[in-house]
């Protein structure tokens, strides 16, 4: 493997300047999965019972037999959980977004009624809620598409959002290729939307959430209590409050199951958590649907190189003058086990510069005699690559008068006369007082020293090229 598609760097350092509606400093998003009856039971034509997220902790599936205990825990979920779930948030005058197993919904249609009543938005979940692992790329899209018809079908719209939960390596890509969702939430990599480029298509992904999930009542180590999902709940929130106060909005997602937290044990801990963020103010509760939109309109995909993504070709004939007439690094680069991590400035310099480090002293004295002299006879006869050019004149190199000239002229030929390479400083961090006062401080060094410092700064150099490319 040469190319490694997993993205470690996202936003990076740099907080993104978010702007959510009203100024608010942090987006709270309600998530209500509807899976009540679209969960693996025998009389859905599945070839054992379920065995996940329910209160029997631990569960297996059972092959070839109805588990009547969990069919009546997931019957729960749809005669009460749902419906003690929509006078909470109705109540408190709270969207959410349901994530519906088209399977389901198509079982539940007093339920559908009354999403839609409240104005709730019902993105797909899925035609069943099994697990994909497994399924080919074939049966899985197949799936896909008849989960979009039922959906459509049932609810009287198309979903414009998809999570699948249970996925392959195959559902994010699959689910970009419909074209048909506006976005996609199989992911738990972010505290924001991000876009990302799926087979030559902008596909917005809103991540989701494992941890401030209710499921965790139903896993070990998970919540035991409603106070431990309260506090957790409210842990997560003062902490990204706190970041959207500093300036840097954040997304706060919140998974629910009917017959989880609808249980009147638990559900108590969500109401305190609705009027704890009550009082404060900046807090947005939007349907998930309206952050896409929001994030369309106001943070739409910007077009950038992606050099993971070049043929060899492309990618020597871009970066192979970022060391000084040494194309040879980037055709070794090439080779490295490039990705997403490496399609800015930062990362490509750390593959380039990892070819020149392991290359032989030779090769790097090649690429330190490969650069010119400052202010020498080649900038004189304008025979300098335009990255020099510019380099050089930045610090005033190509306006020097006769005096500094002849005092470049000496200094340079001294310096090759006793370590035997030109003198490199990477020119964009100097003025020209302090170029000639470094040149004046290094020639007295050793040549090994010399070497290393010289080394850096063209290491230096690449990474002020490649921030002006990328």
């Amino acid at each position: 493997m040469t190319r490694y598609p997993r993205d470690f760097t996202g936003y990076g350092s740099k907080p993104v300047n978010v702007e959510w509606p009203n100024k608010a400093r942090i987006a709270v998003q309600f998530v209500l999965n509807y899976e009540e009856g679209g969960e693996n039971c025998l009389l859905h034509g599945d070839a054992a019972s379920e065995a996940f997220l329910s209160e029997i902790v631990g569960a297996a599936p059972w092959p070839g037999q109805r588990h009547w205990n969990m069919e009546s825990i997931y019957d729960y979920g749809a005669r009460a959980g749902f419906w003690r779930l929509h006078r909470l948030f109705t109540g408190a005058g709270v969207p959410v977004t349901v994530y519906g197993v088209a399977s389901a919904l198509a079982r539940a249609p007093e339920q559908v009624e009354a999403m839609q009543s409240a104005g709730w938005e019902i993105a797909s979940h899925g035609l069943k809620w099994i697990d994909y692992r497994d399924h080919s790329a074939e049966l899985e899209a197949a799936d896909m598409a008849e989960a979009i018809r039922l959906h459509t079908e049932v609810t009287g719209e198309a979903p414009r959002g998809w999570y699948c939960g249970r996925t392959s390596a195959n559902t994010v890509c699959l689910a970009a290729e419909t074209g048909a969702f506006d976005y996609v939430s199989d992911t738990y990599d972010d505290d924001l939307p991000y876009w990302s480029d799926i087979a030559g298509t902008d596909q917005l992904i809103i991540p989701y959430t494992l941890d401030c999930n209710d499921m965790r009542f139903a896993t070990p180590q998970g919540f035991n209590s409603g106070d431990q999902f309260y506090t957790y709940l409210c842990d997560t929130f003062d902490a990204l409050y706190a970041e959207g106060e500093a300036g840097a909005a954040k997304m706060m997602s919140i998974g629910l199951h009917c017959r989880l937290i609808g249980r009147p044990g638990r559900v108590q801990a969500l109401a305190r958590f609705l009027d704890y963020i009550k009082g404060f103010e900046g807090v947005w509760t939007p349907r998930r649907i309206e952050i896409a939109d929001h994030w369309r309109a106001n943070h739409p995909p910007v077009a950038k190189l992606r050099p993971s993504r070049m043929a060899q070709a492309e990618f020597v004939e871009r970066f192979g003058g970022v060391f000084e007439h040494s194309a040879w690094i980037a055709e070794r680069a090439f080779d490295l086990e490039l990705g997403p991590a490496h399609d800015s400035a930062a990362g490509l310099h750390n593959a380039l510069a990892r070819m020149f480090r392991s290359a032989s002293r030779a090769e790097r004295l090649g690429v330190l005699t490969a650069h010119p002299d400052l202010a020498g006879k080649l900038a004189a006869a304008q025979r300098l690559t335009a990255e020099s050019t510019s380099e050089q004149a930045s610090a005033g190199l190509d306006a020097l008068t006769d005096a500094e000239r002849t005092q470049f002229t000496e200094l340079n030929a001294a310096y090759v006369a006793k370590h035997g390479f030109p003198f490199i400083i990477a020119v964009k961090d100097h003025t020209k007082d302090g170029i000639l006062s470094a040149f004046q401080a290094r020639i007295a060094n050793d040549t090994d020293t010399e070497f290393t410092t010289a080394c850096k700064q063209v290491e230096r150099i690449a990474r002020i090229r490649l921030e002006q490319i990328l």
